[in-house]
């Protein structure tokens, strides 16, 4: 029976996740057609943004979500480099709300917010999906 329960929990959690992150993207102005979701625990997610900053004109935006680390923003390495990682949102709340990731980023891009040095903020522990379902927009 333990299966099947767990198969439900991540069933919701997984359709949590992506209804944040849809309210995330639309917040931004995107589709969710812009995000990727991978599953594996860490579950993390990927949302393409369609601009560039100043510091890198060569290299593209992203969002970045883990469920260990909150959001970052990113921007493309080399070919097939992981990402380079410049700053995290930070603070407590794994699941923010949305206009506090448009802020976070609007002060990226405007040049108000300095990349982090090295490290990142550790919000949570990996798994443990069931603490998150509540903190997911209502279905």
């Amino acid at each position: 029976m333990s299966g099947l329960i767990d198969a439900d929990l991540e069933f919701w959690f997984q359709r949590g996740l992506r209804a944040y992150l849809g309210e995330v993207a639309r917040a931004l102005g995107f589709g969710l057609e812009s995000c990727t979701v991978d599953v594996d625990v860490p579950v993390s997610a990927y949302l393409a943004v369609d601009w560039r900053l100043r510091r890198y004109p060569e290299r593209d935006v992203a969002l970045l979500w883990d469920e260990v680390h909150g959001w970052a923003a990113a921007v493309e390495a080399a070919c097939g480099e992981e990402m380079i990682v410049l700053s995290y949102l930070g603070g407590e709340d794994i699941l923010p709300p949305p206009r506090e990731v448009v802020r976070f980023l609007a002060a990226l891009r405007a040049g108000a917010r300095e990349p982090d040095r090295p490290g990142s903020p550790v919000l949570r522990r990996a798994g443990r999906h069931q603490e998150l379902l509540p903190l997911f927009p209502a279905r």
